[in-house]
């Protein structure tokens, strides 16, 4: 137990404890809600590293626990070697060196096994556009002819077939904005209706800043 507690204390198993001890609190808040495993998706590319195609969360945590077993194990050797001075510290140092490939490589097989249980975001879809404003680009729109061009989430554009029933309550030419409210599976459109741009209300205006004294009008 002594040469347990020796070789966990000591570098480079040190550095790999101190990591895991955040990794479980971490996944802990998971557990109870308190943290989402996708948190850091955004800020790290792990594709670079190899171990991409699953959560940062996820691989991150794989390397650190690796590592943490191989520094520990690694740590006992050097221990048990009777090393010391610069003899024991290149020995460390190549230990630290060693835990991190390794975790490296066993870390990109197990995510190469693993990688289908974490299926990447759905491609884009036509049914995206549903709901959203179009601008039509055809001189008319009928039951059977009519385009438009429609703008995705991402700030993309598209040219999309479109259709309005008859008899249409308003005509929509080149220039006017529709509704998109309906898609055909068969026919590849999507059923368009009139839409008021000076309908939408936008985005809510923002709040006056308040100040602690009404200011004073204008003396005459």
């Amino acid at each position: 137990m002594r040469e347990f507690l020796d070789a966990t204390l000591s570098f480079p198993a040190v550095l790999f404890a101190a990591a895991l001890v955040v990794v479980i609190a971490f996944w802990l808040l998971v557990l109870v809600g308190a943290a989402d495993h996708h948190s850091f998706d955004a800020d790290l590319d792990t594709d670079l590293a190899g171990v991409g195609g699953v959560p940062v969360t996820v691989s991150v945590s794989l390397v650190v626990a690796v590592g943490w077993f191989t520094a520990l194990t690694g740590s006992v050797l050097v221990h048990r070697s009777g090393a010391t001075g610069t003899v024991r510290a290149v020995l460390a140092f190549g230990v630290l060196a060693g835990a991190l490939l390794l975790a490296w490589g066993a870390v990109r097989l197990l995510v190469h096994h693993f990688r289908r249980f974490f299926p990447d975001q759905p491609p884009p879809s036509r049914q995206d556009f549903l709901g959203r404003v179009c601008t039509i680009r055809t001189g008319s729109v009928g039951s059977d002819f009519g385009q438009a061009e429609v703008a995705a989430a991402d700030g993309s554009t598209a040219i999309v077939q479109v259709r309005q029933l008859p008899p249409a309550d308003a005509e929509l030419t080149a220039g006017s904005a529709g509704l998109l409210y309906a898609y055909d599976e068969a026919g590849e459109f999507f059923w368009v209706s009139s839409y008021d741009k000076a309908l939408d209300p936008g985005p809510p205006a923002a709040e006056p800043p308040r100040h602690g004294r009404t200011a004073p009008g204008p003396t005459a």
